[in-house]
């Protein structure tokens, strides 16, 4: 019987060395680590900083300044006072500041539909944990305590997944701050229970909100971070596959090396695509495409020709992505943001009257807009759909025996029709990822009493990505089949025909996963293991 996934969280944080969290140096492998069941600890550093900023925030309030979220309301009424917080701040108006914010988290609950897995929930919770660590959010350092109690002690939040248009996942968010002040539901020791019951049980404190407690938890692009964090590893993954793959179906064809010579690839120029030739080379060392063969084509098909400049594409998209990420994961996107350890630059009124006297400041901010590290995940979702159709188009010439001098569909004396109904299913799949690749960014319409009028729609395109992700790593399994059926055939023909070393490798290791085709069989099971195979295989 499988043990559900908390099971296995529960388990492995039983042995598991936490992940430090700190503010500054975290990475999307942090949060996958966190996300798969890692602890968490917190430097001291970043609780410190934590500590600063709230007697900022509280500094600022006793100005008297309307700060939004903490003495006026949020979006159309920014114009209504609800905390009148000059002077001191007395117990009433503590306490009315309690309500406030209790009322506005009540009030940002709203997503619906497929209850997020515990996976994606942690990633949103350590993400939005360590963006809080930066100073930036202004809350109140009790919390702190709470992020990492419901990490190690997996007392998660139930989270419905949509209903965010990804200028600060406000509405999907809500419910990890009800959670957190004790209302709603979560999940702990694979039971849904109010989470009231649940914080007792597990011994967690519920911290009372003020300030602007409420917003900094739920007003964040976390959700749509957190989830894009999620993506880094398996890119990062596509990407050093689909190179190997490549080069295992250039030897499948008999192809052309001539594209990817090294004075070839620099008379282009682009850094990216003479590494990829770079990498395909050094994955080529010792095989047979080295050798001359006057009977090799002149000129390959442009999805073997243009292989590395395309790949090269999905690997510079990707690795800009994941740059911007980390920036995004170690600075605040908050409305308004603290800066705990600024001074005023000048001496103009409009300017003087964000700083505090003594230090630190308090902004009206647009940071939480996430268009600066959106788009680049859309341009990957944009490369992978170039890269699934080259893909699938080298499968489907691996099939023609006018390019490889092979069998038809690559079959045997023993077969039918082998893999001649087997181009379907990537092509089917390559034109999910196209549609996939529309951007999502552009399309928004006005709302909260026409003041929020742009929107990013961040976690519809990071979705996206999610199963344009998925689906590649079926495509490069499908094309990982036919490449290695054609070096079966070469190898009939030929006992003694050298592969590249890591080529080799690659199609020894998989040939442990999925069998040679002598005869007709459903090939359902043989997909879903490359497609495991594509995720998990590491290169020695």
């Amino acid at each position: 019987m499988k043990k559900t996934l908390l099971a296995l969280l529960i388990a492995h944080t039983a042995h598991a060395a936490p992940v430090t969290l700190d503010g500054e140096h975290t990475t999307a492998a942090d949060i996958a680590a966190i996300a798969r069941g890692e602890t968490v600890a917190i430097a001291d550093s970043a609780q410190a900083r934590v500590e600063k900023s709230f007697a900022v925030l509280l500094a600022a309030a006793k100005t008297g300044q309307p700060i939004y979220g903490f003495t006026v309301g949020v979006g159309w009424n920014k114009d209504r006072t609800f905390v009148n917080a000059q002077g001191e701040l007395d117990q009433a108006l503590i306490k009315a500041s309690q309500d406030f914010n209790r009322g506005l988290i009540r009030a940002h609950v709203g997503a619906v539909g497929d209850i997020l897995p515990a996976e994606k929930v942690r990633a949103v919770l350590a993400t939005r944990l360590n963006m809080v660590l930066t100073g930036s959010p202004g809350l109140q350092p009790a919390y702190v305590q709470t992020y990492v109690d419901m990490l190690n002690k997996n007392v998660l939040p139930v989270v419905p997944s949509k209903g965010s248009i990804g200028q600060a996942d406000i509405t999907i968010l809500g419910h990890t701050a009800l959670a957190m002040i004790g209302e709603g539901d979560v999940t702990y020791q694979g039971k849904r229970m109010p989470a009231r019951e649940a914080f007792q049980q597990a011994g967690i404190k519920t911290v009372e909100p003020y300030g602007k407690d409420a917003l900094a938890i739920l007003s964040t692009n976390a959700y749509s971070l957190g989830l894009a964090a999620l993506q880094s590893e398996k890119l990062a993954q596509l990407d050093r596959m689909q190179h190997l793959v490549y080069a295992l179906s250039l030897e499948g064809l008999n192809g052309n090396v001539s594209p990817i010579l090294a004075d070839n690839v620099a008379a282009k120029g682009f850094p990216a695509g003479i590494q990829s030739a770079k990498t395909v080379r050094e994955h080529l060392a010792g095989s047979y495409l080295w050798q001359r063969d006057d009977n090799r084509a002149v000129q390959d098909p442009l999805s073997f020709r243009d292989g590395v400049w395309i790949l090269s594409a999905l690997s510079e998209a990707r690795q800009r992505a994941a740059d911007k990420l980390a920036i995004q994961l170690n600075h605040g996107d908050d409305n308004p943001t603290v800066v705990a350890d600024a001074r005023a630059p000048d001496e103009q009124p409009e300017t003087l009257r964000r700083y505090i006297a003594g230090g630190g400041a308090l902004f009206s901010s647009a940071n939480f807009d996430p268009t600066p590290w959106l788009l680049d995940y859309e341009s990957t979702t944009v490369a992978l759909a170039h890269n699934a159709n080259a893909s699938v188009q080298r499968l489907i010439k691996l099939n023609d025996p006018a390019f490889t001098h092979l069998s038809r569909f690559l079959g045997t004396e023993n077969s039918y029709h082998a893999f001649g109904a087997m181009e379907k299913p990537p092509v089917a799949l390559a034109r999910e990822i196209q549609l996939l690749a529309n951007p999502a960014s552009v399309a928004s319409v006005a709302v909260a009493g026409n003041i929020e009028d742009v929107a990013t729609n961040a976690p519809l395109a990071i979705s996206r990505l999610e199963t344009a992700a998925d689906d590649y790593a079926y495509i490069l399994g499908m094309e990982l089949i036919h490449a290695t059926q054609a070096i079966d055939l070469r190898l009939k023909e030929n006992p003694g025909l050298a592969l590249g070393k890591d080529t080799r490798a690659l199609y020894d290791a998989f040939r442990k996963q999925v069998t040679f085709l002598d005869a007709d069989r459903p090939l359902s099971d043989d997909f879903a293991r490359a497609h495991d195979f594509i995720l998990e295989y590491q290169p020695k």
